[in-house]
């Protein structure tokens, strides 16, 4: 059930649960998420995330059924690796220029599309410019990184959006975007978030451009 919807320019921002949206979700050209891995939350609150005041709740309690993601379209799914998908030659990595030792290296997005391994080099946490109250959030340019490898890709869902980076990602590069959040906060972080990316945008940048565009 779909409990508040936001249209801000091409992006649609929909609350609500995503195994209860999504059926009723049109057209899309490609799937870019960072869903739950359900690995639980025992390292918040230690290593890079001590001393941040982050909202808990639920967030990765448990991780969605791999079935939401094999779709007929391209998909990049971060922490694909926990989820139990089918195996995959196209994996993209993000390796973190400033991991703690307690913390992972890296991380990987599962992709359903025939290409090499890529790494994208960056930071992590407290590293991104923009970082908002939010445990997991990804960096503006590492999800531009993503959409780059989906040229053709006009619409672009993200079923699980918590701070709402993908949409941004969009905003920033002229794609229409879907994004699915369950949590009120989070959603109205990701609102913010998007309304900001067209504020500041005065014309479409490319993805070269953006690698470089924080908010």
């Amino acid at each position: 059930m779909i409990q508040r919807e936001e249209q801000i320019g091409d992006c649609r921002l929909i609350l609500g649960d995503s195994m209860e949206v999504l059926p009723g979700i049109g057209p899309i050209d490609a799937v870019v998420t960072d869903p739950p891995y359900g690995i639980g939350s025992k390292m918040v609150g230690s290593g890079h995330f001590a001393g941040m005041c982050i909202k808990m709740g639920d967030w990765d309690k448990a991780a969605p059924p791999p079935e939401i993601f094999l779709r007929d379209c391209p998909a990049i799914v971060w922490g694909g690796n926990y989820i139990g998908l089918p195996p995959s030659r196209g994996w993209l990595v993000w390796r973190k220029t400033n991991a703690a030792p307690s913390f992972a290296d890296a991380e990987l997005a599962w992709t359903n599309m025939d290409m090499n391994i890529k790494t994208w080099l960056g930071p992590v946490g407290p590293g991104i410019s923009d970082r908002v109250n939010h445990p997991t959030q990804k960096p503006l340019p590492l999800m531009v990184w993503c959409l780059g490898f989906l040229p053709n890709a006009r619409t672009i869902l993200d079923p699980f959006m918590g701070s709402g980076t993908t949409l941004v990602a969009c905003a920033k590069l002229g794609r229409a975007g879907i994004g699915i959040e369950r949590d009120p906060d989070y959603f109205d972080i990701a609102c913010r978030r998007v309304e900001a990316a067209y504020g500041a945008r005065t014309r479409f940048v490319s993805e070269t451009e953006a690698q470089g565009v924080l908010l």
